[in-house]
């Protein structure tokens, strides 16, 4: 057999057994006894559409908003001011 020949059935073989390791899953092998049962049909979707219960009250009354807001605004103006008007070191 000549060399390439010779590399041309080693790169075949080489081949075949690295597309021989995806042909398995490690799920469909068995598991112990002592394991949990694993559902066999697993859906490649997230549940999107499972929302939370709704809730018992607001999560924040409209005065506690406006305060919020009004803290987010004061902080937004001083940052404004402050990058315009840089103190010098």
């Amino acid at each position: 057999m000549d060399p390439v020949t010779a590399r041309i059935a080693a790169l075949a073989v080489l081949m075949s057994l690295a597309l021989a390791g995806c042909s398995t899953s490690i799920a469909d092998f068995e598991t112990s006894s002592d394991s949990p049962e694993r559902p066999r049909d697993v859906s490649s979707y997230p549940a999107v559409h499972d929302l939370p219960a709704p809730r018992d009250q607001a999560a924040m009354d409209p005065s506690e908003q406006a305060k919020v807001e009004k803290e987010l605004i004061d902080a937004r103006d001083r940052q404004a001011h402050a990058a315009q008007n840089p103190e010098p070191q």
